[in-house]
């Protein structure tokens, strides 16, 4: 389907009803994408339907989450078997649901990583994360980095550095933010080399420390490839500096492969690996469990038994949920999906590549694996971010049954995950679809 201008779906009787008790039931910030809101009702694999019977190519599965495609059918049938045996306990009881779900973890970590606690979201991962390490070095401070997004607790919320994600100021003492090694928006320009951007973002984190806390920093907080502030991958050397910089005052390295986890950067199981680094703590979510709510938070030994007080989250590790995860990393496992990542991920690459070559206002195209970008400006301008552009990408997109996401500090970046077994002729389809969506865009403006 191609369309030559920026229009909406039409909106039948009963979706409009639906969309408005959305709107009066639920909290505003429960906030759908598009001027008339989708709603959904059936998924298989990589495609979606709506309630007019539309089917739409899925193309950025649900932030990144839908791994392995919408109801896959192994991890039905493995759900539906459990639920109907036990579906809950709470943490205060053993399941060998919970020690098999573990036990896949452990098969595909960095090494070192031996002990999991799981929670229900990546908010609560990251929430676990942050005390292991207080408790573990005995300090309290915490450095993020800018342009990251770390949940939607008061906690997570502060470590946030997106003030449209942050809406009331921070309470908490302790967190301070680095710069971002965002690249396409670095003080060097386009023109320095990895070597230049590393070495200019790792001295303004050595002053971050020096200056912002006390020295002695309990964790660094990073994504590999930070997802919300739009797929930023950092110069080469950046991850293995930054990991090296913190332990050097005595904290530890937190990396956060909620987005980037299981495959998604292509070629390895975390986003870390790229790098060669073995973090400290490592926290999960989203793909791990194909969209069943599950988050986990991986530590060193060590770091895990220093933590013996009382604590305990009454729906993690969840019977349903491990089900969930162990059938979906045991697809994950048997389809080599860092493989399929890579694969993938460089047949999207040559075609956004193209595209950027091809209109003025794509300022950058980034990514890894099935993780990619386009970073969209206002034409003649060099960087100035084109938010107003990509929504009405995330529009005509949608006009021609695709469904892309977007991110980035201004919404000025339009990102793509899909579902990790996409074919190599879906990707074309989904491919041609956002390259129409594009000309639409460029005629609108």
């Amino acid at each position: 389907m191609s369309s030559s201008k920026l229009s909406e779906a039409p909106t039948e009787p009963g979706v409009a009803d639906q969309v408005q008790a959305h709107r009066d039931r639920l909290f505003p910030w429960v906030k759908p994408y598009y001027d008339s809101p989708l709603v959904l009702t059936e998924g298989e694999g990589v495609w979606i339907r709506d309630e007019n019977g539309e089917a739409y190519l899925d193309f950025f599965a649900g932030i990144v989450t839908t791994s392995i495609g919408h109801c896959h059918p192994a991890v039905v049938e493995r759900v539906r078997d459990q639920v109907g045996r036990l579906g809950h306990t709470s943490t205060l009881y053993v399941t060998r649901e919970q020690i098999e779900a573990a036990g896949r973890l452990m098969e595909i970590a960095p090494e070192g990583l031996v002990r999991t606690a799981f929670t229900n979201s990546g908010t609560e991962a990251i929430e676990t994360a942050v005390m292991a390490a207080r408790i573990f070095t005995g300090s309290s401070e915490i450095v993020a980095l800018r342009h990251a997004y770390s949940g939607r607790s008061t906690l997570a919320t502060s470590i946030t550095a997106h003030a449209p994600w942050r809406p009331v100021p921070t309470t908490i003492a302790g967190i301070t933010h680095a710069r971002s090694p965002y690249t396409f928006r670095s003080p060097l320009g386009p023109d320095a080399s990895d070597e230049e951007q590393t070495d200019f973002f790792i001295q303004d984190l050595v002053e971050v420390i020096e200056t912002t806390t006390s020295g002695r920093p309990a964790a660094l907080l990073v994504e590999p490839v930070q997802g919300v502030g739009g797929f930023i991958v950092p110069p080469a050397g950046y991850l293995a500096c930054a990991a090296e910089v913190i332990r050097s005052y005595g904290g530890l390295l937190i990396v956060d492969e909620v987005q980037t986890g299981f495959g998604r950067s292509g070629t390895h199981w975390f986003g870390c690996q790229h790098s060669e680094v073995i973090p400290d703590i490592m926290v999960m979510a989203k793909g791990i469990a194909n969209g069943f709510p599950v988050g986990a938070t991986m530590a060193r030994g060590e770091v895990a038994e220093a933590w013996d007080s009382l604590s305990i989250s009454t729906y993690g590790g969840n019977p349903v949920s491990m089900a969930a995860t162990s059938a979906t990393l045991d697809v994950m496992i048997e389809e080599d999906v860092p493989a399929r990542s890579q694969i993938r991920g460089e047949q999207v690459r040559r075609a956004l590549d193209a595209l950027g070559q091809r209109y003025d206002w794509i300022g950058e195209v980034r990514g890894m694996g099935l993780m990619q970008a386009m970073e969209l400006v206002e034409p003649g301008s060099g960087r100035e971010p084109s938010p107003a552009r990509a929504r009405a990408l995330l529009e005509a997109a949608r006009s021609e049954k695709l469904l892309v996401g977007v991110g980035g500090l201004k919404g000025q970046v339009v990102r793509m995950g899909p579902s990790m077994l996409i074919s190599e002729e879906e990707t074309a389809d989904a491919l041609a679809r956002l390259a129409a969506a594009c000309e639409v865009v460029d005629r609108a403006f």
